[in-house]
């Protein structure tokens, strides 16, 4: 067998360079990111107004719904 030579066992690359489609795709997910975010906190703040509305207006009393029957009318 052939010995290698000890620079190139445990070899490691150096950095890539960043392309111009990886700034892109960093600086469109931060930019997604930042706008979800916004959305979560605007959603939260909401939410927690609707139920504190909520638990402040009482509760009107829930009627069970009235079923009519339709008359058919049959041919003799």
């Amino acid at each position: 067998m052939a010995r290698q030579a000890k620079t190139s066992l445990f070899n490691t690359p150096g950095p890539r360079a960043e392309t111009p489609m990886d700034k892109t795709t960093r600086a469109v997910r931060q930019i997604l990111d930042d706008e979800a975010e916004k959305r979560s906190t605007k959603t939260s703040k909401l939410r927690k107004a609707r139920l504190e509305r909520e638990a402040a207006t009482p509760k009107a009393e829930v009627k069970a719904p009235t079923t009519a029957r339709k008359k058919i009318m049959r041919k003799t």
